[in-house]
């Protein structure tokens, strides 16, 4: 690799065009990184884009690769194209950030591990919520979590109904529940019904840990607001996270610690906000992947973290089915 990190964006709908976007942000801001190329099977809708930033635009992998020397590429393609795009790109020498969900089943994700681990390749997953400012925050504040209440609600749109809603928004936040946990999980319970697609649009599940911490997570596409909150109970401590405000507020009890300590109603308990830089998610993800690409180091999310993270959420999926079965329900538009 060049001192320059030549980019890539492979996927022009909506994610790839914000990846685009951020990465040309992100070349103003260093000259070692360019935005050399968009590539998407419609080459109108990457030609339209290539020209925002100065890029070059093709309409395969195969085009790109004879024509280009990258070094990084964004996969934005839907997720069952997953597998094909990464591996063309990874065997073409090139490092990956695969958007979310890694891929539609563990045994591709399998493939893309195993895969990157023999090339020597960095491959890293989109999961936006590790980046955010209040969930950076909240890391030094972790100590030992026993029950989280999760809530993620949006607005119905036409994007991503190919996959259920807890592959689509609930992964979010099954990744950073993982990560804050960091324990097995033992046992899943969970309810969903398609309610606008064919496909489960709300759910709500409860996990349990081997640590004997409790998730209760709730996501929907169907909703007439939109919410993205994560609330978690530790001893001595309740820790509220806004990922949409990026904000981040905790009560303390007692001697527990409370950064930035600010007077509350009860006496007995404190209430703090630590301190928190506003970033754009989008752009913290990419600027870290080009740094492991530039150090050749492991990712914060790494493809293992997408597989166990995609993992869950296949399992959860499963749960929802075998539930709905035993209940007989079926989705309105069938007989």
């Amino acid at each position: 690799m060049t001192n320059i990190i030549n980019v890539a964006v492979v996927g022009a709908g909506a994610f790839g065009r914000n990846h685009a976007r951020v990465y040309h942000e992100l070349s103003g801001q260093d000259p070692s990184v360019k935005l050399a190329a968009i590539v998407d099977s419609d080459l109108a809708r990457a030609e339209a884009i290539a020209r925002e930033h100065n890029a070059h635009a093709y309409s395969s992998i195969d085009q790109l690769v004879q024509n280009e020397k990258i070094d990084a590429a964004s996969v934005a393609v839907p997720t069952v194209h997953h597998l094909d795009v990464a591996t063309k790109l990874m065997e073409a020498g090139i490092d990956v950030l695969i958007e979310k969900p890694l891929a539609p089943t563990l045994e591709e994700a399998d493939a893309l591990v195993a895969l990157s681990e023999r090339l020597g390749r960095i491959g890293q997953v989109g999961h936006l919520e590790r980046f955010n400012p209040a969930v950076r925050a909240t890391l030094p504040l972790i100590t030992h979590p026993m029950f989280f209440e999760v809530h993620r609600l949006s607005v119905f749109t036409p994007r991503s109904l190919d996959v259920d809603v807890v592959l689509d928004l609930m992964i979010h936040d099954l990744d950073v529940v993982l990560a804050l946990v960091n324990s097995p999980v033992k046992e899943i319970r969970a309810v969903g019904l398609p309610i606008l697609s064919g496909k489960v649009d709300i759910a709500n599940v409860r996990m349990e840990f081997d640590s004997g911490c409790v998730a209760n997570l709730t996501a929907s596409r169907v909703s007439t607001e939109r919410i993205r909150k994560l609330r978690f109970f530790q001893p001595g401590q309740y820790i509220s996270i806004d990922y949409g405000r990026q904000d981040v507020i905790v009560f303390s009890v007692g001697g527990a610690a409370n950064p930035a300590s600010i007077p509350s109603v009860n006496p007995q308990i404190s209430m703090g906000k630590p301190g928190v830089t506003a970033e754009e998610p989008l752009h913290a993800e990419l600027k870290s992947f080009l740094d492991c690409v530039r150090r050749r180091s492991q990712p914060l999310v790494s493809l293992a973290e997408g597989r166990r993270a995609l993992a869950v959420a296949i399992e959860i999926v499963a749960v929802i089915a075998q539930h709905n079965q035993r209940l007989r329900l079926e989705h309105p538009g069938t007989k």
